[in-house]
């Protein structure tokens, strides 16, 4: 089971990514949004925003948050961490339910093309 700091680390990395993406990837990396990510199974939740091409986490709450972000992930630990290393595909592992996206229908079409 992953950590609550290998599961930030993923988060860090998944910034800095989006920080270098080009094209289509760049203007979906570029919303200025509310962003939460729910580890189920730590029962945390890292609380931030997506601005200026990067995630700015700015808390890590125990439990789900009590503010819906506009944009929400919620997925195990393990399952964060080969996504962001590239060992588990994002668009499988959101079909099977092992990964839920939850975001106003004009951010999905904008997130689809970063991920």
């Amino acid at each position: 089971m992953a950590t609550i700091e290998e599961c930030r680390a993923a988060l860090e990395k998944l910034s800095d990514s989006m920080q270098h993406a080009e094209g289509d990837a760049a203007t979906a990396a570029a919303l200025d949004r509310s962003v939460s990510c729910r580890i189920t199974d730590l029962d945390i939740t890292f609380v931030g925003r997506m601005t200026g091409g990067r995630i700015v986490v700015q808390d890590t709450l125990q439990g789900a948050p009590k503010e819906k972000a506009q944009i929400r992930l919620t997925m195990k630990g393990d399952d964060l961490v080969a996504l962001v290393d590239g060992g588990l595909n994002f668009a499988k592992a959101w079909g099977s339910g092992r990964v839920k996206l939850e975001a106003g229908l004009r951010d999905l079409f904008q997130l689809r093309k970063l991920l």
